[in-house]
């Protein structure tokens, strides 16, 4: 049988992707990721899951700690990326 197409995966006319910032945050506040896990109560390595952009949800509260912890907005974390701006270096 095979698979069905889900709404994972992209289509041309689905727009762009998430983009996560969390490094970028982590290195402004002189944190490690170590520390920001130990802190949140979260694994090494979902963290870095996330952090890596291959995440496919994130749970508010999860997002709330970091953003807490960090002291940020969920806005310097994450940015949209339009399709058209993906794969350009």
């Amino acid at each position: 049988m095979p698979k069905d197409q889900t709404s994972e995966e992209q289509t041309p006319d689905e727009g762009g992707t998430i983009m996560v910032k969390l490094d970028d945050v982590l290195y402004e506040r002189r944190m490690t990721l170590t520390e920001l896990a130990e802190r949140i109560g979260i694994t090494i390595a979902n963290l870095s899951i996330l952090k890596t952009g291959k995440a496919k949800a994130i749970r508010f509260s999860t997002l709330e700690a970091i953003c807490r912890e960090l002291d940020c907005q969920p806005g310097d974390l994450l940015a949209y990326v339009p399709q058209e701006g993906l794969g350009e270096d």
